[in-house]
């Protein structure tokens, strides 16, 4: 197999790499605002059952995540679970990285004063406003580091998806290699998840620049 034709079969993984990807955080990112949002309730219950949830996704391996968010509906309940692999893998990839940017958003606006709060209320903005227009900015500015991290974790993470025998591109990487017995599909996958991070983190990068209270 020539090194087109070997990057012409592994593109069709190398999208649905990004796919998920892109899904996982369209999905988590406001979801785990939701949960932290939970997780800071007056009300005990719910807080109990936010920090149980968060607790799982946390303390238990994403792969045995993804297996128990597909066969679990077919096990479970005897659902049929034909055409549900690609759900499964968002739904598992969205619920986990949630619960880690629940804790980041969580430790960032427990890191601002009270002081900030009490400031707003003197000068007339309502809660809302005092959220949007004082704390979250400051709330963005202090976990950027920490959600970039967590970002770049994910597009290495999106090769767990070969446990449901999704063909994403490391999926493929290690079929054509095996049957090629070529290591030149691994060197590719590797290329290609080095520049992926490589984008992400310049993207985060101007993103902090642009928070940046000295600039």
């Amino acid at each position: 197999m020539s090194l087109s034709t070997m990057l012409s079969t592994m593109s069709v993984g190398m999208l649905r790499t990004c796919g998920i990807f892109l899904l996982t955080l369209l999905f988590s990112l406001p979801l785990g605002m939701c949960i932290m949002l939970l997780r800071r309730s007056r009300f005990r219950p719910v807080q109990w059952i936010t920090k149980i949830y968060i607790a799982i996704m946390r303390g238990t391996p994403l792969m045995l995540q993804l297996l128990a968010w597909y066969f679990g509906p077919y096990y479970l309940f005897g659902w049929s679970i034909r055409g549900y692999r690609f759900t499964a893998i968002i739904i598992g990839f969205s619920m986990n990285y949630a619960a880690y940017f629940a804790e980041i958003y969580r430790g960032g606006i427990e890191s601002i004063p009270k002081g900030q709060y009490e400031a707003a209320e003197v000068l007339g903005y309502s809660h809302v406003q005092t959220f949007f227009k004082i704390i979250l900015p400051q709330v963005i500015k202090t976990i950027l580091p920490s959600v970039t991290n967590e970002i770049i974790t994910l597009v290495k993470d999106t090769s767990l998806a070969f446990t449901l025998a999704y063909n994403e591109m490391f999926s493929l990487a290690k079929q054509i290699a095996a049957s090629q017995t070529s290591f030149t599909p691994f060197i590719i996958a590797g290329i290609f998840y080095f520049v992926a991070n490589y984008l992400v983190a310049f993207i985060m990068e101007r993103i902090e620049k642009a928070f940046s209270y000295y600039q």
